[in-house]
């Protein structure tokens, strides 16, 4: 896992609400995990992202709500985002099959998060060890790095 700095977002400053119609039209659909679909969106995970991150989504799939939203095209999914799992008010893991980025699903994904945790009360969000996609969450949700926060939470892992 690279190193990199975890990231603040004003959730009460928050992009207009995301528009998946042009990822509907495309046959993509994204939308809050089901319980039904854990073993094919952990197999998912685990192929395209490694074992720490099948973890933390599997947590995130026993929680109600369940926090984890997918993009699913013909009953395959392409991509996941989490929120709660690594701690309370942490958005991750997410992550998108690599043939499939750059088509608005990562930014439908982020967005369907950070929206249920403000509604779920939180003001604020951490994006937790961002790497080289910062200038991403920089762009679509304003995220501000938070100073000397590595490797943060993540210090508790056993095999950091």
């Amino acid at each position: 896992m690279a190193a990199g700095h975890d990231l603040l977002v004003k959730l009460y400053d928050l992009p207009a609400v995301h528009d998946d119609q042009p990822l509907r039209d495309r046959g993509i659909e994204i939308k809050r995990a089901f319980a039904g679909d854990r073993e094919q969106v952990l197999a998912f995970v685990g192929e395209n992202f490694g074992k720490s991150w099948v973890n933390e989504c599997a947590y995130s799939l026993c929680q109600q709500p369940i926090r984890c939203f997918i993009a699913v095209q013909d009953k395959q999914v392409l991509g996941f985002a989490c929120y709660d799992t690594t701690a309370m008010n942490f958005f991750g893991p997410t992550g998108v099959r690599e043939d499939r980025r750059g088509q608005g699903i990562g930014r439908a994904l982020l967005l369907r998060c950070l929206y249920a945790m403000r509604e779920e009360g939180f003001a604020y969000a951490i994006i937790g060890w961002v790497g080289d996609v910062l200038p991403f969450y920089q762009k679509t949700v304003g995220a501000t790095i938070i100073e000397n926060s590595h490797p943060g939470e993540y210090k508790r892992m056993i095999d950091l």
